[in-house]
């Protein structure tokens, strides 16, 4: 996609939503961290149901710590796959408190070593927490990447560089939650809703749908 066509892109995003969010609620850089890992293979609303009552017992890591495992499991058991996360969050915890002084760390690698957390995991808490113009590449970042011809790539990581080459400098601190969103609630997987896309006609997906 050449580069007026993204400009005029992202140009749109803003105009349509210019102080975008996430939809993981938290409370500080630790319950987000900790929302984010919660989230996986999950909805941001599941998790947000979870973590409604959890992030009033347990904001801080000795908090989560003096929780407990099991515990920790009651509040999340309405999550996929909470077994192993709530695992991932005890650990996590006692090596922000052992490595960090109980900090979440404004660092890449630092925070992939933490259990649970990935690439997209630490791009997302280094966006929202520390304004860092990172790029988290979800299933939903991927597709509007692909489809649109903005960053077609074969990997996240691929679709991810080609992003942070692509998005003019401007724009690059919100687009991702503009693409989240506009994956989430528009650009959907089994079909798209074009008629209701406003960059449509910037767009260089070739099977776009009939209006609706």
């Amino acid at each position: 996609m050449k580069k007026d066509k993204i400009e005029e892109m992202f140009r749109r995003f803003a105009a349509r939503e210019p102080d975008p969010r996430g939809e993981l609620h938290y409370k500080n850089p630790y319950t987000l961290l900790v929302a984010v890992v919660l989230s996986a293979q999950a909805t941001d609303a599941g998790v947000n149901k979870a973590t409604a009552k959890l992030f009033q017992v347990a904001d801080t890591p000795e908090k989560m710590l003096k929780l407990g495992e099991a515990r920790l499991r009651d509040h999340i058991k309405t999550i996929g796959l909470f077994n192993t996360k709530a695992k991932n969050v005890i650990a996590l915890s006692e090596l922000l408190l052992r490595d960090h002084g109980g900090v979440v760390p404004n660092d890449a690698e630092a925070l992939e070593r933490l259990p649970g957390v990935g690439r997209k995991t630490a791009n997302v808490v280094r966006n929202i927490a520390f304004g860092e113009p990172t790029i988290a590449v979800d299933t939903h970042i991927f597709r509007v990447g692909n489809r649109t011809g903005l960053a077609p790539g074969k990997t996240p990581l691929a679709v991810e560089l080609k992003l942070l080459k692509a998005v003019p400098a401007a724009y690059r601190l919100h687009a991702h939650h503009w693409l989240i969103l506009h994956g989430r609630y528009t650009c959907l997987a089994r079909k798209p809703r074009c008629a209701a896309c406003p960059i449509v006609d910037l767009c260089e997906f070739k099977a776009k749908t009939e209006p609706l």
